[in-house]
C-alpha cells in the first residue's frame, strides 16, 4: 500500500510527473548522466516556476472576482473545477486516484497505436476529468472494477482527442508541430479559433501584437507595464462600487489595506504574476521538447507533448489580456442572459464570470483567436468564449445538482461538454452499457487507423 501511495502521489504531482517524462525522453535517446540530471531538474524547475506563477495571479485576479460580485450585488455559482474536485473527493477518492493513473496508461496506448499522437501532460487537468468521469459513470450503475476501467479509457480517449482537435490552430499559434495542448477547455479555444476564422488573416491583418502606441506612450509596448495598467484601470473602478455598496463585504476582501493601495498592488502582482509564468514556460519548452524526442522515437512515433495553457502566452502576450478582458465581458452578458431567462420564469442556474477561469482560458482563447484572425478574430473569438462557457456551465449544472453536487460546477468547456453528454446518457445507457460505449470510444481510433494503415 506504501508503494502505491507513493506512486499515485508521483502521478498527481504535475512537476515530477512532467520531470520523469523528460527524464524517459534522454535516457531513451541515451544521453549521459549529466545531460540527464541537467534536462529534468530544469523541466521540473520551469514547471514549477509555472505554477508559481499562476498561483500568483490566481492570488491577484480571485479578489478582483469577489470585489465585482460586491460592488453589483450579483448572487450564483461561480464555476470553480478545484472546489468541486475537493467536494468529491470525499466519495470518491479511490476511484479518482484509479481511474487518473490507469487513465494515463491508456492515452499512451492510444496515442501508440493510433493517429491520436498526443500524450497528455497536464496533471492536475487529467485528475480533474478523472473525478468529473468517476462521479457520471458511479450513478450511472457502475462500481468497482468496471467504473475504473470503463473511466480509464473514457480518460484516454479525451486525453488524446482534445489535443488533436487543437492541433491546427496549436501550430498556428506556434509555427510549429512539436507542441501540443493539454487543456480541457479546448473547446472552448476551438470556438474562438472559428470565430477568429471568420475575419480571416492576411499579411494586412492586425493582430494584436501589432498594435501601434503614440511616441508618447511608447512604454506601453513593454508587456508587464500595459498589463499591470490595464489590470488597474479594471480595478479602480470595481473596488471603489464595492466600497460603496458593500462596504462591508469590501473590507473584508481588503483587509488592513486602502482600497486603491489594494487594488494598484493587486494589478502589478498580476503582471509580476504573468512575467514567471512566461519565464517557466520558456524553460519549460526548451526542456521538454527535445527530451520528448526520445519519447516519440522510441516508444510513441511522431508522439507530442501536450502541455497547460500558458504555452501558448508567448506567442502572443498582448491577446492574453485582450483575450481575458473580452471574455470577462462575454461572461457578464452571459450572466445578464441568464438572469434575464430566469426572470421569466425559466429554471436556470445563475452563472457568475470567474475570474480565474476567464482569465486562463479567455486568455488562451484571446491568442487562439489572434492566430486565426488577428485583433478582431481576438476580440470576437475571446467574448463569444466567454458567453460559451458561462452557458454550458449553467447546463452542467442541473446535472451535477441532481448527482448531489449542488452549488458547484466544473468552469471549463471540455469538463462541461463531457459531463453534459454522459450525464445525459446514463438516463437511457446504464451499468455495463457504459463500460461498452467507454471502451467503443477508445477502441474506435486504433480500428480506424489500423484498416487506414496510419499508426506511425
Amino acid at each position: 500500500m506504501a508503494i502505491l501511495h507513493f506512486i499515485q502521489q508521483v502521478l498527481s504531482t504535475p512537476a515530477i510527473f512532467v520531470g520523469l517524462i523528460a527524464l524517459v525522453g534522454l535516457l531513451l535517446q541515451k544521453q549521459d548522466a549529466q545531460t540527464c540530471v541537467k534536462g529534468t531538474i530544469k523541466t521540473i524547475l520551469g514547471f514549477i516556476v509555472l505554477n508559481a506563477g499562476a498561483c500568483v495571479v490566481q492570488q491577484a485576479i480571485i479578489p478582483f472576482g469577489d470585489l465585482f460580485q460586491a460592488a453589483f450585488g450579483v448572487q450564483g455559482v461561480v464555476p470553480n473545477n478545484e472546489a468541486i474536485t475537493s467536494l468529491a473527493l470525499d466519495q470518491f477518492a479511490v476511484q479518482t486516484a484509479s481511474i487518473f493513473a490507469l487513465g494515463m496508461i491508456a492515452n499512451i496506448i492510444l496515442a501508440r497505436f493510433s493517429k491520436l499522437k498526443y500524450i497528455f501532460l497536464t496533471g492536475h487537468h487529467a485528475l480533474y476529468m478523472a473525478c468529473l468521469i468517476a462521479i457520471v459513470l458511479s450513478i450511472g450503475g457502475l462500481s468497482g472494477a468496471p467504473l475504473i476501467i470503463a473511466g480509464a479509457l473514457l480518460l484516454g480517449f479525451v486525453m488524446a482527442l482534445f489535443p488533436a482537435i487543437m492541433q491546427p490552430t496549436i501550430r498556428e499559434v506556434t509555427g510549429m508541430d512539436d507542441l501540443a495542448l493539454g487543456h480541457f477547455a479546448s473547446t472552448g479555444y476551438w470556438i474562438s479559433a472559428q470565430i477568429g476564422k471568420l475575419f480571416g488573416k492576411n499579411d494586412n491583418t492586425v493582430t494584436t501584437e501589432d498594435v501601434n502606441f503614440p511616441q508618447g506612450l511608447s512604454f506601453l509596448r513593454e508587456n508587464t507595464i500595459s498589463i499591470a495598467i490595464a489590470m488597474f484601470i479594471c480595478y479602480i473602478p470595481v473596488s471603489l462600487i464595492a466600497n460603496i455598496k458593500d462596504a462591508a463585504k469590501a473590507a473584508e476582501i481588503f483587509g488592513d489595506s486602502n482600497w486603491f493601495l489594494f487594488s494598484l498592488i493587486n494589478s502589478i502582482t498580476f503582471s509580476a504574476g504573468i512575467y514567471i509564468v512566461l519565464a517557466g514556460v520558456r524553460m519549460l519548452i526548451a526542456e521538454i521538447v527535445p527530451a520528448f524526442k526520445g519519447i516519440s522515437e522510441k516508444l510513441v512515433p511522431n508522439a507530442k507533448p501536450a502541455l497547460d495553457c500558458p504555452i501558448v502566452f508567448p506567442y502572443a502576450p498582448n491577446a492574453v489580456l485582450i483575450g481575458f478582458l473580452c471574455s470577462f465581458i462575454g461572461g457578464i452578458v452571459g450572466l445578464i442572459v441568464l438572469a434575464l431567462m430566469g426572470h421569466s420564469g425559466m429554471a436556470v442556474a445563475i452563472i457568475l464570470p470567474g475570474a480565474v477561469v476567464h482569465f486562463f482560458c479567455g486568455a488562451t482563447a484571446g491568442v487562439c483567436g489572434n492566430a486565426r484572425g488577428g485583433l478582431k478574430g481576438c476580440i470576437a473569438g475571446a467574448f463569444v468564449h466567454g458567453i460559451a462557457v458561462t452557458f454550458l456551465a449553467a447546463m452542467l449544472y442541473p446535472i451535477l445538482g441532481s448527482l448531489g453536487f449542488a452549488n458547484t460546477t466544473f468552469s471549463d468547456a471540455d469538463f462541461t461538454i463531457v459531463g453534459i453528454i454522459f450525464g445525459n446518457l446514463i438516463k437511457v445507457v446504464h451499468g455495463n452499457g457504459l463500460v461498452a460505449v467507454c471502451a467503443a470510444l477508445f477502441v474506435a481510433p486504433i480500428i480506424i487507423s489500423a484498416v487506414t494503415g496510419k499508426t506511425k
